[in-house]
């Protein structure tokens, strides 16, 4: 069953409400937690939602992931809304008021944001209970990681809440205030962090061949490695890239010809399948290097991310929610580059996630980067209309 869309009324989230979700968002942005650090953060949304009255709330899931379940009467469809807890490992140098108090931890991808959106739809749930089926407000831990979703999906405790469809939305700058990015297929694409240790042996400075340096193979990887990458546009298949994103040789020393190398990139593709075929090209590349001067090698893979696609009748439903509140819709400029680990819940149902559009402002992940609250109120609004569609 679904609901034909037409504009929730004015007074579905109150002007007082949208000052309160303002003000929790702000402490929210004060103190901030890393990916998998997010206790106190989890512990202010269990707060928060206790005068909703949801029918259940799971705790400590997946890490310091919680889900809100609030219960219709009828038998129907669970549908999942899905926000994120974690902060960044980036020093804030913007000048809100309620900036960081933490150097070196921010809120500057907006998942702050995200939360107080889905803390708005907690507030009309607890007013507009389901008549059929469930809704679940999940608060992710440790998206930036990639490893949030996956640690969710893995405890035990999802298949109580395994969702018949999911969404999700993203604030994104440069998308026009009132405007959301949102198409059919792949919507962020596949990245993983590739880190390769080169071992040979040291030597004195002055005798640099009575040792095994790795100096050569690592010039020469920060090249081919990059050279694995190519021009074309992340809608195409065939997009690859490798961005080299540290590297180490030796010590800080002059008297010592190095032994030891480390390097760091990040592998991205448009789809899983092309990241395959990257990783084995990237793999063969590092081997050879290091077999051509005998020096010992291990990579290891870290932050992996599945590329993210909307459903086809998942993306139908929250193409008409924002339609319903008044937000044009454009396909431009994607799939998103930057990877998000949103698509695991698509292996368990239909899901679909949007970028809300941020306007003119800096880039996500910027050092000055803040959340517009003029979205906390939309993005509430069009996620209600997604439960609207199924649940009323």
């Amino acid at each position: 069953m679904t609901s034909a869309p037409c504009p929730l009324p004015p007074d579905s989230l109150t002007n007082s409400d949208i000052a309160e979700l303002t003000a929790w968002r702000h402490r929210l942005h004060q103190d901030p937690e890393l990916s998998g650090e997010e206790r106190d953060t989890a512990a202010r949304v269990v707060a928060m939602l206790l005068p909703t009255a949801p029918d259940r709330t799971l705790t400590e899931l997946g890490g310091h992931g919680i889900a809100a379940i609030y219960e219709g009467a009828e038998p129907g469809p669970t549908i999942l809304l899905r926000c994120e807890l974690d902060a960044l490992p980036i020093h804030e140098t913007g000048t809100p008021p309620y900036r960081s108090n933490f150097p070196g931890k921010g809120h500057l991808c907006g998942h702050d944001g995200h939360m107080a959106i889905l803390a708005g739809v907690a507030r009309w749930l607890s007013r507009n209970r389901p008549i059929r089926g469930r809704a679940i407000l999940l608060f992710q831990p440790a998206e930036e990681t990639g490893a949030g979703a996956a640690a969710v999906i893995a405890d035990p405790r999802f298949a109580e809440i395994a969702p018949d469809l999911s969404f999700a939305l993203h604030n994104m700058p440069g998308v026009p205030f009132g405007a959301a990015a949102l198409q059919d297929g792949v919507m962020n694409c596949a990245s993983r962090g590739m880190k390769i240790t080169l071992t040979g042996w040291t030597a004195h400075a002055s005798l640099p061949e009575s040792g095994r340096s790795p100096a050569s193979a690592l010039a020469r990887l920060l090249t081919d490695l990059t050279a694995l990458g190519n021009d074309l546009h992340q809608s195409d298949p065939d997009f690859a890239r490798v961005t080299i994103t540290h590297a180490r040789l030796g010590e800080p020393a002059f008297g010592v010809a190095p032994g030891a190398a480390e390097l760091w990139a990040t592998l991205r593709t448009q789809r899983d399948a092309g990241m395959a075929g990257l990783v084995e090209k990237a793999e063969a590349m590092v081997h050879e290097a290091a077999e051509a001067l005998g020096l010992e090698r291990e990579i290891t893979y870290h932050d992996i991310f599945r590329h993210c696609e909307n459903t086809p009748e998942a993306t139908k439903i929250l193409r008409a929610a924002l339609e319903a509140e008044g937000i044009e819709t454009t396909e431009t400029d994607l799939p998103m580059r930057a990877s998000e680990d949103f698509g695991r819940f698509a292996d368990h149902g239909p899901a679909a996630m949007a970028l809300l559009g941020a306007g003119d402002r800096p880039a996500l992940h910027n050092p000055d980067y803040d959340f517009p609250d003029a979205l906390i109120g939309p993005g509430a609004r069009v996620l209600i209309q997604c439960l609207r569609a199924r649940l009323y």
